[in-house]
């Protein structure tokens, strides 16, 4: 899986965000948000997209019985809400900031369409980006639903590995800075801070991976 979510090594926030375009920055700003409050809710109209300027955002839903279930969290860079471009009317999901100085760049539908229609190659970007984000949530739900806590939090390195790492040619490692703190992986991989605590612990043990708050490092090769 690639990007939760940048597109490939493109930026779509440089890409989209009308304050890159002379006809759409005077009539536009960014929306800030504090830790915890919500940008939209699920069967909220679905006629924008967002962009994150800078902060991180979780999406989710909640089951039947009230449980939060998790589907991504975002950062600096990626967007989401992208399902208004597909003709989605409500909100399947909430959107909820999880950081205190988050900063958003909404666009409504109609903008981003003109936008499409004046350059043909953002329209395959955005497609493509879509396609991509749908394959990866299937993947993330069947791990989720058939993988033990280990399997997927080592799927999840390989992930954090495809996003943010690179190959250190002093040690053969492969080195991984990326912007989730632990709660955060703990809860994209569905269990808890304290299992997730025992099983980096185990797997440093074992030689598998060493970390820092800062920085991960994949010392074999996960299969």
């Amino acid at each position: 899986m690639s990007a939760l979510w940048y597109f490939e090594d493109i930026n779509l926030f440089k890409i989209l965000c009308p304050h890159k375009y002379p006809a759409y920055k005077k009539d536009h700003q960014l929306n800030c948000y504090k830790k915890r409050d919500y940008i939209y809710f699920e069967q909220d109209a679905a006629n924008k997209i967002y962009l994150i300027d800078k902060g991180k955002v979780k999406i989710g839903y909640y089951t039947e019985e009230g449980d939060e279930i998790i589907k991504a969290i975002l950062t600096k860079g990626e967007i989401f809400g992208e399902k208004a471009i597909l003709g989605v009317d409500k909100r399947s999901e909430f959107a909820q900031s999880i950081d205190n100085t988050t900063a958003i760049c909404p666009v409504s539908k109609d903008t981003l369409y003109e936008l499409m229609r004046e350059n043909a190659s953002i329209s395959f970007k955005i497609y493509k980006f879509i396609g991509l984000r749908i394959k990866k949530l299937e993947r993330r739900l069947q791990l989720l639903l058939y993988k033990d806590t280990r399997t997927r939090l080592l799927e999840f390195f390989n992930e954090l590995c495809e996003d943010y790492g690179y190959l250190c040619d002093e040690t053969g490692d492969h080195v991984i800075k990326h912007p989730y703190t632990q709660k955060d992986i703990a809860t994209l991989i569905g269990t808890s801070r304290p299992t997730l605590n025992v099983l980096m612990n185990e797997l440093k043990q074992e030689n598998i991976i060493d970390f820092t708050r800062k920085e991960l490092r994949l010392l074999k090769k996960i299969a």
